[in-house]
């Protein structure tokens, strides 16, 4: 009889999807992820469906779109009513179980006004037991901070950007500024380790869930990983030549870039610094991940274990003048996917160029665990890939995603782009060639990706591309008509009491 199957998903908070050099980055080393392609299936063209973190992850953790789940800002209420795939498998008899965070906001209705959760947007995931639970306010880890003998800052929120003393790399020292703490003791190697702990302990079957931090800002490493990449080495950024030309491509853009939390600093040389210590953080975690895994190896777990590996989203990095999530660009959701699934050896070491998106990743661990696909979910089992199938007929031929920049507490954005609180959202469809960007209430874009690879030229008012255009306006149209919630809609209440039919998936 064959061992039960255990899930390790991991998730690491904004990492861009060229940042493998499984995928042939000219500088950033990832061997540990590289290897775990080797022996799974690696996706080429996985996109994130929103930003930032929150709306993001509850698309991943519930199967959903944005438009479906309603989850549209970090600190908008995930709706009780939906389930996710946490809900799913305690339902089957796992236990679910967290290192780090969800980024779930907790629907206010039926809790009790003086709940904690109501007082954060980074409440758990219904469903699953957090065993150390990290997020803005990293308690764990700074009390063990704490009890190793570590100065900890008052407000432990800044122990993640904790720096060495002395000078910087743009105020001149030879390299980026490092981590206060060891690498030993930093986040990341703590709630691995913490996670490496929960497994050497458990029993078969286990399902985990670690959610690391990283590269996520700030872009502060520990020792060796502050020092990995030299600055002057890393690629350039994707801009034009200045600020002002590229706030001209659409008002948004115009008003994102005034905006100092978006914007990138004045001075080069700091932008390379924060540039070569992302890639440090990368590979940090690498480094950490490939501790885990020879761990799963040294336990007899490895050959047992289902293992996702994605991010949330991605990082603009520079590109278009800008540092965050957020907009339509590419960077922000293009992202890193890596499925091992032990028993399904004949895709292993295959590369996928079909678009996948993360509201996939709920159907396809529920079903490699044997539970029913919920109705509710918009994403489909990446089975036929992990079978080293062709895909089906029907597949996405387009990625897609939202972003919504509403702001409940701020109105700056409706003030200066004239839109109401409602009408603060886009549309993307992103095909191998062509890209359309829809505004609810602004004017339209629309790239030609293999001549503007860059996304710098709007093609939505060329008269050679209107029929483009509309085709690509079409496209979004039917996507969501395709993807409305349609929970009840399956069910039909007849004289022989509710009748169900589920549709066909694929």
């Amino acid at each position: 009889m064959s061992a039960p199957l255990n899930v390790l998903f991991i998730t690491a908070d904004q990492w861009r999807a060229e940042c493998l050099s499984a995928l042939g980055h000219p500088l950033v080393r990832t061997p540990h992820l590289d290897a775990l392609a080797k022996e799974g299936v690696l996706f080429r063209n996985h996109f994130a469906n929103a930003a930032p973190c929150g709306p993001s992850r509850a698309s991943l953790h519930t199967g959903m779109y944005l438009q479906n789940h309603r989850s549209a800002t970090n600190g908008t209420p995930l709706d009780a009513r939906h389930t996710n795939w946490a809900k799913e498998a305690r339902a089957a008899g796992y236990d679910p179980v967290l290192f780090g965070y969800t980024d779930t906001s907790a629907d206010p209705r039926g809790l009790d006004t003086s709940d904690p959760w109501l007082r954060t947007y980074e409440g758990p995931l219904p469903g699953i037991r957090p065993v150390v639970m990290m997020g803005e306010k990293p308690e764990p880890w700074t009390d063990w901070l704490r009890r190793e003998g570590y100065a900890v800052p008052d407000d432990i929120r800044y122990a993640y950007g904790q720096r060495a003393p002395g000078p910087d790399y743009e105020d001149g020292a030879p390299a980026p500024k490092p981590l206060a703490y060891p690498v030993a003791a930093d986040d990341t190697w703590f709630l691995v380790d913490r996670c490496i702990d929960h497994i050497r302990a458990t029993k078969d079957p286990f399902v985990v869930h670690l959610s690391i931090l990283r590269p996520h800002p700030p872009f502060i490493a520990p020792e060796p990983y502050n020092a990995l990449y030299d600055p002057l080495a890393v690629p350039g950024f994707i801009r034009r030549d200045r600020p002002d030309e590229e706030a001209a491509q659409h008002p948004w853009l115009a008003h994102q870039l005034s905006r100092r939390l978006f914007r990138v600093p004045g001075n080069e040389r700091k932008l390379r610094r924060l540039k070569a210590v992302y890639y440090g953080l990368i590979s940090e975690v690498d480094a950490a991940l490939g501790r885990l895994f020879a761990v799963l190896k040294e336990t007899g777990r490895w050959d047992n274990t289902l293992i996702v590996f994605t991010s949330d989203h991605g990082e603009q990095m520079g590109d278009h003048w800008l540092l965050g999530k957020c907009g339509y660009f590419d960077g922000s959701y293009r992202i890193p996917l890596i499925v091992r699934d032990p028993r399904k050896r004949e895709a292993h070491g295959t590369q996928i160029e079909n678009f996948t998106e993360n509201v996939d990743i709920m159907p396809t661990v529920l079903e490699s665990l044997g539970i029913d696909i919920p109705v509710q979910c918009d994403g489909l089992s990446l089975s036929p890939f992990l079978e080293g199938r062709n895909a089906p007929s029907n597949w996405r031929c387009e990625a897609h995603w939202e972003y919504d920049f509403r702001d409940p507490a701020d109105d700056e954005a409706e003030k200066q782009l004239d839109l109401t609180l409602h009408q603060c959202t886009i549309n993307i469809v992103r095909g191998q060639r062509y890209k359309y960007i829809h505004f609810t209430k602004l004017p339209p874009l629309f790239f030609d990706l293999e001549r503007d690879p860059g996304e710098f030229v709007d093609r939505s008012r060329d008269p050679d591309y209107q029929a483009l255009v509309l085709e690509y306006a079409q496209k979004l149209l039917s996507w969501r008509m395709n993807h409305d919630e349609q929970t009840l809609t399956i069910i039909a209440l007849t004289g022989k009491g509710p009748v169900e039919r589920r549709a066909r998936r694929y």
